[in-house]
């Protein structure tokens, strides 16, 4: 247990700010007057780029790996790329993850009382399943690794270590062991996503998931290609409970599934090592309605929910985890009560959220 928290804040581009600023407000009136978080803010992003040349600046790195979590809005504009077309803004996402190793990226899946599913027939408490992305190996190790000969041929390769995989798998039981299982028949289970039929990477990825399997008798698994996965989660998302995969699936799986559930605004995430956090929502910069007061915050407001359970945990203290579950509380309670931005077809503004979630914590 600490007395103070050091919590990088980087809010990035387009609503990033608003929407990073949204979860700073909600966690201090969750911990009080006596808040023992600190809140510092560091440049990052496509906007900084612009400015300066530099998408994400060294000190900005230091201070993120050094503080004992890290907030982030969003990153990245339309446009704002280098030379080889790949994003300038996304530098700073991508870089954290694998220079800290934050390898576990846990993106939890949950349809709200209030939001209204795509889906038909599909309810709250249909949809609570958390998608389980490895975040340090995969495909996307290749970025600013790969080769583009003479404008005729471009490679990347898709790296898979054993050490990667059994990690990110043994995380995946641990999260199966914690759940109270899938929604439609409670069973505790973890579904290995992969292309093993195709692909011997993803046969490995398989091979170790039924090796680290064995050491969890009480949960269930199965394997699902990702092909079929993409369908399974529209047909019968209620079957899932922890489904684990290799980054870029991850990447996939999770948009889609966050469709399901609201979108994108309703997709907060936690990128975690064993030393390090990274918390923002899943969700992109949407510059088109950056500065409209509209944007959805709370992606990102659960996301800081998940990074005080992450500090409250790694640190003993109890404090944190109580007012992430406040947090969580007022939110489901806020969208029930038909507190809905314009992405889920409602009328209330990013600041009415905020305030009334501020509001009803401080209650």
């Amino acid at each position: 247990m600490k007395d103070v928290y050091q919590i990088a804040v980087v809010h990035g581009d387009g609503i990033g700010p608003e929407v990073c600023a949204a979860a700073v407000e909600v966690v201090k009136a969750a911990l009080g007057p006596g808040c023992p978080l600190r809140f510092t803010e560091y440049p990052a992003g496509a906007e900084h780029f612009l400015k300066t040349g530099q998408s994400f600046p060294q000190p900005t790195f230091e201070a993120c790996r050094a503080a004992d979590a890290i907030l982030h809005g969003a990153g990245g504009l339309p446009g704002v790329v280098y030379p080889d077309g790949t994003e300038a803004g996304l530098d700073f996402t991508l870089r954290l993850r694998f220079e800290l190793d934050l390898y576990a990226n846990i993106r939890p899946i949950r349809l709200f009382e209030g939001v209204t599913s795509p889906l038909a027939g599909v309810k709250a408490g249909d949809i609570d399943y958390v998608i389980l992305r490895e975040n340090s190996e995969g495909l996307y190790a290749a970025r600013g690794a790969g080769a583009l000969l003479r404008g005729e041929v471009a490679v990347d390769t898709l790296v898979q270590t054993r050490a990667g995989i059994e990690r990110i798998v043994r995380k995946a039981f641990e999260l199966a062991r914690q759940s109270s299982g899938a929604p439609r028949d409670g069973v505790r289970r973890v579904t290995c996503c992969d292309k093993a039929n195709v692909l011997r990477s993803y046969a490995f990825f398989r091979s170790v998931f039924d090796e680290v399997a064995k050491d969890y008798p009480d949960i269930a698994t199965e394997h699902a290609l990702i092909d079929a996965m993409a369908m399974h989660l529209v047909l019968k998302p209620g079957h899932f409970n922890v489904i684990v995969s290799e980054n870029m699936f991850g990447d996939i799986l999770s948009d889609l599934a966050a469709a399901t559930v609201g979108g994108m605004g309703m997709a907060p995430s936690a990128e975690v090592g064993d030393a390090n956090g990274f918390f923002q929502a899943a969700h992109g910069s949407a510059p088109d309605i950056a500065g409209k007061g509209i944007a959805n915050p709370y992606g990102t407001i659960l996301s800081a929910a998940a990074m005080l359970d992450w500090l409250g945990r790694g640190h003993g203290d109890e404090r944190l985890p109580r007012a992430a579950e406040q947090i969580r509380r007022v939110t489901e309670a806020c969208l029930a009560n038909g507190l809905l931005s314009a992405d889920l077809k409602g009328k209330s503004s990013t600041a009415e959220i905020t305030g009334n979630v501020c509001d009803r914590l401080a209650a």
